[in-house]
């Protein structure tokens, strides 16, 4: 646990953030969940939507954005097409 002063502060900012980082997290993977199972482009501007927010506040890398949002269309797209 926590000694000093400034610890312990800092462990209280890491928990409220870490609120916020789970919250993010769910909303990213529901949002993808449901552009694969809806193959819409609404549904898909959504995702990005989520998945730029969790890469823009430092929950997932930008690569990592990038590969999932690439995933994502060419997924649209395939389904899309038939």
């Amino acid at each position: 646990m926590a000694i000093t002063k400034s610890a312990k502060k800092a462990h209280r900012a890491s928990l409220k953030k870490h609120v916020f980082n789970v919250r993010r997290k769910k909303v990213l993977s529901g949002a993808t969940k449901d552009a694969r199972k809806e193959m819409t482009t609404e549904s898909l501007s959504k995702a990005y939507q989520a998945i730029d927010k969790a890469a823009k506040r430092g929950i997932i890398k930008k690569n990592t954005a990038d590969r999932k949002k690439s995933r994502l269309a060419k997924a649209v797209a395939k389904a899309t097409a038939k």
